[in-house]
């Protein structure tokens, strides 16, 4: 009777051991190729061991009860290199914090997967290429923080669909186009455009339709 029960037992909770690890590595495996597309001088990502299975035993990354990360916080971390599309596999993300560093190259697509991303500060580096549409799909995202980069190209019209969007700064970049002034953006002042010489509008005071500018890139 009682090897029954435990074997019942086990039944139960093996599947749910199993998905936990799995999450685990996939995650673990995903910061870890963050790791190694940066340069760490300060060796603020020394605790980043592939051999520790669970990655909430890292510094500077936060989980929640279900040992999924919800916090990166790698601000101000003295960081060089490139993002890497695989940090759209932290689902549960709720806070990307890499503002501040020396990071370059584009904006991997693949953040538009985070869709529990509530915050996304990547301010004060030397990000290039555009903003990408697929951030769109991050319902629940309050601030977008991107100023201070040399960003090129339009800012996405979709991003107007983001109701949760609180605050969007994307000035010091060097985007062209016009400023979409429709949905979420209706509320954002100019402040948050400013110091992108080739921006024009907003075409809701009707100095230019979105899009008018002619080449962009």
């Amino acid at each position: 009777m009682a090897s029954c029960a435990v074997l019942q037992l086990l039944v139960l909770v093996l599947p749910s051991i199993i998905l936990a690890l799995t999450n685990a590595n996939l995650e673990g495996d995903a910061l870890y190729a963050l790791r190694r597309a940066v340069k760490d001088p300060g060796h603020v990502l020394l605790s980043w061991d592939p051999n520790l299975v669970d990655p909430c035993t890292w510094f500077h990354v936060t989980c929640d009860g279900d040992n999924r990360v919800t916090r990166l916080d790698l601000g101000n971390a003295k960081l060089s290199g490139s993002l890497v599309p695989d940090l759209g596999k932290l689902v549960r993300l709720q806070y990307l914090e890499l503002y501040m560093n020396e990071l370059v190259g584009p904006i991997p697509r693949e953040l538009g997967n985070l869709k529990s991303l509530v915050s996304l500060d990547l301010y004060h580096n030397n990000l290039t290429g555009t903003i990408p549409a697929s951030l769109s799909k991050l319902s629940n995202l309050k601030f977008l923080r991107l100023n201070g980069n040399r960003l090129t190209g339009r800012i996405p019209r979709e991003l107007t669909k983001l109701e949760s969007l609180k605050i969007i700064d994307v000035s010091n970049n060097d985007l062209c186009g016009t400023i979409p002034a429709s949905g979420s953006f209706s509320k954002f002042t100019e402040e948050s455009f400013v110091n992108n010489s080739r921006l024009e509008g907003p075409e809701l005071l009707g100095f230019v339709r979105y899009g008018a500018a002619g080449s962009c890139k």
